[in-house]
């Protein structure tokens, strides 16, 4: 009997030996990637086995074929895959993770796809194979259109009940073991391949299997144990990076939209989600998630790098994904409320949708504009009317401005002039939120010496009756995220 190891068998890092389950359409596949000249798209959620599927499929054809292995989260690979797009280099080539690429990137490779398509067997343009996460076909067929009939579209779609069972088994035939209810650990991981490698893994660990065993034995499990000892294990890679997502680019107690966003996430089937229905779908975060996914969420993600390799948010789209299944499987179980006390976010403090909501007259649009631009820099939630022009299509705009300005924002900064005092939106807005300056909730900037009825001469603000330089709107900022931190 050959001794094997246990994390050589149920494996959790690279392309299982003796596990491997393949797809139903693995054939297909094979048989895509190896024709010349058609391009091959492999899509499906995370954990499903997109790349070891691919990479079993490269094993096959090693002999024939020389194919180069590239993927997008890696800078080196990533200048690899700029100079096929450039030059249209021939050879075989893999792009994986193809959705982390540019949009315009995209583009190109597809444009060089399809023509490779249409030459066929006589092309010399690039083989491309992608791969990515869900809808990244359609997404192609969008940007470059009438390329559905000549690709090769294949998702792979999260293990049926047979085929788990078939990877626990070949697992437990290797080991000389059995595990009892199999069933259940397939309800556990869903029919997410790395998620059962880890499950078993785990299983085989606490009943002391680390090794082939010389006599057969038959493993019992406690789920809620191996589900400890799975998020126990997680803890010490996500826990940081889970914690800097939540606390935002720029830590305030108040400031929460991220954590709200990702809890909700952990209570998802796909790890994959569209923040738009996501949105409409839990009335309790609406707020926290519309505030966030225009603008806030992308300066977060290309401010803090570390978070790239396990956040993806394409802004166009609104799709947000944690590619990693053991991340998503951490997320899922992790304690929010512990996760929360050591954010160190506030629960006294009363929950606002907006740090700041901008009144201004239309003639001072471009000042509004750039102080939103440079306070969300600071990460705060800004009402700026239009960043939120879809949120409030078909809704009466008299009811959702007096929210906003009463009761949905911290703060009110109203750029005041002649403008605003003659103007019927500004003046209705002033109406709304004057009854907040006992408050101490706004905070005017004077662009003239126009005098308002309920709004005292000498309310502190910025004073900019003179005109305005970066600088001092620059400054103006830098203070307002002093007050409302």
């Amino acid at each position: 009997m050959t001794i094997k190891n246990l994390e050589d068998v149920f494996v959790t890092e690279g392309v299982p030996l003796y596990t491997f389950v393949k797809p139903p359409n693995y054939n297909d596949i094979l048989l895509d990637i190896r024709k010349i000249g058609k391009p091959v798209i492999i899509e499906g959620q995370s954990g499903t086995g997109k790349t070891t599927t691919v990479k079993k499929v490269l094993e096959q054809l090693a002999e024939r074929i020389q194919i180069n292995y590239l993927s997008a989260r890696k800078a080196i690979d990533v200048e690899q895959i700029v100079k096929i797009a450039s030059t249209s280099m021939s050879g075989f080539f893999v792009i994986d993770d193809f959705h982390r690429l540019s949009s315009e990137l995209q583009e190109n490779l597809a444009n060089i796809a399809k023509v490779a398509a249409e030459e066929g067997n006589e092309t010399q343009l690039p083989k491309l194979i992608f791969i990515g996460i869900n809808q990244i076909g359609s997404e192609l067929i969008q940007l470059v259109p009438d390329i559905a009939k000549r690709f090769g579209i294949h998702r792979i779609d999260a293990g049926r009940s047979d085929d788990i069972k078939k990877l626990i088994d070949s697992g437990c035939a290797e080991l000389n073991i059995s595990i009892t209810n199999l069933e259940e650990i397939y309800s556990e991981s869903k029919g997410d391949y790395w998620l059962t490698q880890i499950l078993c893994q785990s299983i085989c660990g606490l009943n002391d299997v680390t090794e082939t065993q010389q006599k057969k034995r038959q493993i019992h499990y406690d789920i809620d144990k191996t589900r400890a000892k799975v998020v126990g294990k997680l803890e010490a890679s996500y826990h940081i990076p889970v914690k800097d997502f939540c606390r935002g680019k720029r830590f305030r107690k108040s400031n929460d939209p991220y954590f709200k966003l990702l809890r909700v996430i952990g209570q998802q089937d796909s790890s994959i989600v569209d923040l738009n229905k996501l949105a409409n779908q839990h009335e309790d975060v609406k707020g926290s998630i519309n505030n966030i996914k225009e603008r806030r969420l992308d300066i977060l993600l290309e401010t803090k790098e570390s978070l790239v390799r396990y956040f993806y948010y394409n802004s166009d789209t609104k799709n947000f994904a944690i590619e990693d299944p053991a991340l998503f499987y951490y997320i899922k179980h992790l304690n929010w409320e512990k996760l929360r006390d050591d954010c160190g976010f506030n629960d006294g403090e009363r929950n606002y949708e907006f740090e700041i909501a901008i009144s201004f007259a239309g003639e001072n649009r471009e000042l509004a504009r750039k102080f939103t631009e440079k306070l969300e820099i600071f990460d705060v939630s800004v009402f700026f009317d239009e960043l939120y022009e879809s949120n409030l299509l078909g809704k009466a705009l008299t009811k959702q401005f007096t929210r906003i300005f009463n009761e949905g924002s911290k703060f009110v900064l109203c750029l005041l002039d002649h403008h605003h005092h003659e103007k019927i939106w500004p003046t209705f807005e002033r109406e709304t939120f004057r009854v907040r300056v006992q408050e101490e909730a706004i905070i005017p900037t004077y662009l003239d010496n126009t005098k308002f009825l309920g709004i005292p001469e000498d309310l502190y603000g910025f004073d900019m009756k003179n005109g305005y330089s970066e600088d001092d709107i620059d400054n103006a900022v830098i203070k307002l995220v002093e007050r409302i931190s």
